[in-house]
């Protein structure tokens, strides 16, 4: 069994607390929430902090709220709370939806929204999901509060906008509007669940069938969960019929750092981007 080079432990009482322990051990700290993103690289020793800042025994920072037109979600709510809230059912498919198919549950009743996305694994899945309902992130630093929208947030493989003495504490999802529908889908490694290839789609349709407003994210194929700026661009106007569909998530590739390993070549998920992007697409127009 591998196990991580030696650390200290440091259990935080408080956000503020965590952030100066960052700022105190500076690159040699790293933050330990639900573990099931950081814990496996330390054992193959790819990461190898001198310092864990264990966020795992803040209170607050596990919670799901209906407020001002949007749903706020705490840093360290696990994907199993997500998966059983009714609140985010009843306005995203999407966010339940992806986080039954991540891991298995075990992994589901530790992970957190917050780890996975401050981990920015190419092939995780929330990622995408979160930059597909064009979130807002709220991360908390020595100087205060600021909000970083999903889109400029990933910003490449494992590297984020994330400050290295900041944490995340929480993240709001604006209630889309009615006539909207929402899915995720991958083709996924069968030994892992992470995604070889995935589609993140947000789809509103005007009364007539028409397609207003569309968020698609492409995850696992390339270097981070990445907009699909020309399939959007190909669907609205448009009705969304088989066809025009499928012409759009032909270039789901579009633009991407494509990855290739043992899992599947460079072209494979290109084309795999684009199966899964047509697939979702279609689906969530159905569930308007």
């Amino acid at each position: 069994m591998s196990l991580p080079a030696a650390f200290d432990y440091h259990p935080a009482k408080s956000v503020d607390e965590a952030i100066a322990l960052l700022q105190q051990y500076g690159d040699d700290a790293k933050l330990l929430a639900g573990g099931h993103s950081l814990l496996p690289t330390m054992k193959l020793r790819l990461a190898q902090p001198a310092h864990l800042v264990d966020i795992g025994k803040i209170g607050g920072l596990s919670y799901i709220r209906e407020e001002n037109g949007a749903v706020a979600v705490g840093a360290m709510t696990t994907y199993t709370t997500i998966e059983q809230s009714d609140i985010l059912s009843r306005h995203f498919a999407l966010l339940p939806e992806g986080t039954s198919v991540i891991g298995d549950p075990q992994v589901r009743n530790r992970g957190t929204i917050g780890g996975s996305i401050a981990h920015s694994d190419p092939a995780a899945d929330m990622p995408g999901i979160v930059q597909a309902l064009k979130a807002d992130i709220l991360v908390q630093g020595p100087n205060g509060v600021r909000t970083i929208k999903a889109d400029d947030f990933f910003k490449g493989l494992f590297e984020t906008a994330l400050q290295p003495d900041e944490i995340i504490t929480e993240i709001r999802f604006a209630i889309p509007p009615a006539r909207t529908g929402s899915t995720y889908m991958k083709l996924e490694n069968k030994a892992s669940h992470y995604a070889v290839a995935g589609c993140a789609a947000v789809v509103t349709l005007d009364g007539d069938g028409t397609c207003s407003s569309v968020s698609v994210v492409i995850t696992g194929a390339s270097e981070k969960a990445t907009r699909a700026n020309a399939v959007e661009a190909a669907l609205v106007g448009k009705k969304l019929d088989e066809a025009t569909v499928a012409a759009a998530a032909a270039h789901a590739a579009d633009g991407l750092a494509l990855l290739g390993d043992i899992h599947g070549s460079r072209e494979y998920r290109a084309q795999m981007s684009a199966v899964m992007a047509r697939r979702a697409i279609l689906r969530a127009a159905e569930r308007v």
